[in-house]
């Protein structure tokens, strides 16, 4: 099973993209992050077309997510990440695909800093991980894949001191992704490419993607069961040169189920 996940920075502006993947890669499950779409814009008969069922949150001009399966519908499981019932940005989605629950998650930027855009990314993602030690309990084989908008290491960023004072790259924002891998789930990017430079986001300003000025942001967590069953792990980055492509690249996992 290949699994997938894509921050399309809107899904309707880069929906060629997006459809050209998915012919050229046929990934069986696809996590998509910042759809910029209402509910009623997902291009589901595109999607249909290319031979994938779906189910998505969106959100007018920000945020929204879904997760595609080939030749399958998903079944949805949740549509937002619990723990604040206030919390109205559509940032969260999961759903059962093929044995496998599977996430797709869009966590916030957190910028500026410090302030309430750095205050609510921390919160969120304590209530992720709050709820990332519920589904590791279940003992089910779980995918915790997106964008989680945090740089784990100064290896996963280019050398620069732009990002300095950036959410992405601060200690509290590090830390939250540390005690998801202290509950036990696997960067399965690091764990197949444990020593090799990864990037998954380059900006598109300051000619970062012709520099290769790229940091990865687009992690695949995986519960330790599913953990021994990863095979391959990558990123498709020539994606990220495609025109009209997304300021992301997609990342992806193959696993035996």
């Amino acid at each position: 099973m290949r699994i997938a996940t894509f921050n399309v920075n809107n899904v309707n502006k880069r929906l060629d993209v997006l459809l050209a993947w998915l012919a050229a890669t046929r990934p069986d499950v696809a996590c998509l992050q910042e759809l910029k779409a209402a509910d009623r814009q997902f291009p589901l008969s595109a999607i249909r077309e290319a031979g994938y069922g779906a189910v998505w949150r969106g959100q007018p001009a920000w945020n929204g997510v879904a997760i595609l399966a080939r030749d399958a519908d998903p079944v949805l499981t949740r549509d937002s990440l619990p723990g604040d019932a206030s919390d109205a940005q559509s940032r969260y989605i999961e759903a059962a695909v093929g044995g496998v629950l599977v996430a797709s998650l869009y966590a916030p930027n957190g910028n500026p800093r410090p302030g309430p855009k750095f205050d609510y990314k921390l919160r969120w993602h304590e209530r992720l991980r709050r709820h990332a030690a519920e589904l590791a309990e279940t003992g089910l084989p779980v995918v915790l894949a997106g964008d989680y908008n945090v740089v784990p290491e100064p290896r996963d960023i280019y050398e620069t001191r732009s990002y300095d004072d950036n959410a992405l790259v601060q200690p509290e924002s590090r830390h939250a992704f540390r005690q998801l891998l202290d509950q036990g789930w696997i960067d399965a990017l690091r764990r197949k490419h444990p020593a090799e430079t990864l990037y998954t986001f380059w900006d598109y300003r300051r000619n970062r993607w012709p520099r290769n000025a790229g940091l990865r942001l687009d992690h695949i967590l995986l519960s330790r069961k599913l953990a021994r069953k990863l095979k391959q792990a990558g990123v498709d980055t020539e994606v990220r040169g495609l025109e009209n492509a997304s300021d992301h690249a997609p990342a992806w996992i193959e696993i035996v189920v």
